[in-house]
């Protein structure tokens, strides 16, 4: 399922989507397929699968510990897309991962392997819009979705090029530094709701754990909700996973539906 499918699908119940992270192979690729399918009951409408790679400079320490456990199991790129293509579920699948990965593989070969696995759009962190000529192009002629950051810091002109280059939805960063649950929703991600001008879907992530926090992204103008860490840190935790990610889903899902 493309992702545009996915909103437009969500537009006509005037509903907000729930995309849900977590790293692929953490702590094996079984325990991964499980997992995504508790999401899913839970309310998931979008599932990001991290291909853990050794530097993840964008992500906080419960992700890079969730990288390192996926990595120190035996992950790879070829496990992974083995891992991605047998998923039997019905939405759309997004890998994110770093571009050293994608270059060591190449190009061409890592955009196929996405759309031979059913992946539907692509979250590369550190490639900047200026950069992704080559990486965009593929992804048109797979129908690939390239999916951008925009973040607080974020130029006019740069954001420019971005909101003319992404495709899926536009990931707005929350608040500046790295992917992790906080307690509060920092005042620049509703000044950055309102800056960010476009009819690509825009979804909030980075510090987002909750309903409540769900709910005011959701009323603040964004179309969709970004989680990881605090689904990571279930997966962390060992104890009654798929059920505990099931309800945490569930929660987020409900926040969202209440603030439209």
């Amino acid at each position: 399922m493309r992702i545009s499918e996915k909103f437009s699908e969500l537009k006509k119940r005037d509903e907000g989507a729930l995309i849900a992270y977590i790293c692929a192979g953490d702590p094996t690729p079984e325990g991964t397929k499980e997992y995504v399918t508790a999401l899913v009951r839970g309310g998931a409408d979008i599932i990001e699968l991290g291909l853990p790679f050794s530097d993840p400079v964008a992500d906080g320490p419960t992700i890079q510990a969730g990288i390192e456990r996926a990595l120190n199991g035996g992950m790879t790129p070829d496990i992974y897309f083995r891992m991605v293509g047998s998923l039997k579920v019905h939405i759309p699948l997004v890998v994110m991962t770093y571009y050293n990965l994608i270059f060591k593989r190449g190009l061409e070969k890592f955009v196929k392997d996405c759309a031979s696995s059913g992946i539907s759009g692509i979250i590369v962190p550190d490639l900047p819009a200026e950069e992704s000529g080559e990486l965009a192009g593929l992804c048109e002629k797979n129908e690939i979705d390239l999916i951008f950051l925009v973040a607080p810091t974020t130029t006019e002109s740069r954001m420019e090029q971005i909101l003319t280059r992404g495709t899926g939805f536009i990931y707005l960063v929350a608040r500046l530094g790295v992917t992790g649950a906080r307690s509060d929703i920092a005042v620049s991600t509703s000044e950055l709701i309102r800056r960010v001008r476009t009819d690509t879907p825009k979804a909030v992530g980075f510090g987002i754990s909750n309903g409540r926090q769900a709910a005011e992204i959701i009323s603040a103008g964004a179309d969709g909700v970004i989680v990881g860490s605090a689904f990571v840190d279930i997966i962390a935790k060992g104890k009654d996973v798929p059920n505990k990610l099931e309800a945490l889903a569930s929660e987020l899902k409900d926040g969202i539906k209440i603030a439209r």
